[in-house]
């Protein structure tokens, strides 16, 4: 059985002082319900942990209210980073699932086959992220204003979620960052740090994540084809 933690506890600070992404419409709802409503309506997904901030309890059981969300759902307080919220997540997981896959609150097009394609790949390998590779020139710069050098794109890929991994794997790497005193950004670099394989599976569809006021147009037209 697989469970889904959706972090939805970051501030989105990129977005604009006093804006939360998650709650902006598009399509004609939050964007945080969209990506709710993916994990809602996949038949692969067991249960939904929200890892939301604290105050914010009341606003999504509202939400699951306000579209029928049915599936069984815990609400978490996050944590001060990214890492304390996947970890509190986890701490909620139900004792019989297998696998957990942790998918950015803010990515609201993720397709049902890219779930259970990263599940695929987790319960063979143990971890495994949707991605795509790299099709732009990449360019690295030692000061932000000058180019440096070229980089070699052929070996690059741009990592996503769901991010999805045998529950007993994804505890064992982030409880081993933890130890470290670790920030890590990405739940796979805690895959890195025990040695963990992680499979690629490659993201055919558009799977954005909203950041920047410039990615809602975009979004909405992805979603409104959905």
């Amino acid at each position: 059985m697989t469970s889904a933690i959706i972090v939805a506890a970051g501030k989105g600070t990129r977005m604009g002082a006093n804006v939360d992404k998650l709650w902006l419409e598009v399509a004609g709802r939050p964007v945080v319900a969209h990506t709710w409503q993916r994990f809602n309506d996949s038949p692969v997904i067991a249960e939904i942990i929200l890892v939301v901030r604290d105050g914010m309890q009341l606003h999504f059981t509202e939400l699951a209210e306000k579209f029928h969300f049915q599936k069984t759902f815990r609400l978490v307080v996050g944590g001060a980073e990214r890492q304390d919220s996947v970890w509190n997540g986890l701490a909620a997981v139900a004792r019989t699932m297998e696998i957990v896959t942790i998918q950015d609150a803010a990515r609201p097009c993720t397709s049902e086959a890219l779930i259970v394609a990263t599940i695929q790949a987790a319960r063979a390998t143990g971890a495994a992220v949707a991605a795509q590779p790299v099709t732009d020139t990449i360019k690295e710069t030692a000061d932000g204003q000058v180019i440096s050098r070229t980089v070699d794109r052929s070996k690059l890929w741009s990592v996503q979620t769901p991010q999805t991994f045998r529950v007993e794997v994804i505890r064992r790497a982030i409880s081993a960052a933890r130890e470290k005193n670790l920030r890590l950004t990405d739940d796979t670099a805690a895959c890195e740090l025990i040695g963990q394989p992680v499979r690629l599976v490659n993201s055919a569809s558009p799977n954005p994540k909203v950041t920047v006021p410039g990615d809602l147009p975009f979004v909405a037209s992805l979603l409104k084809d959905n």
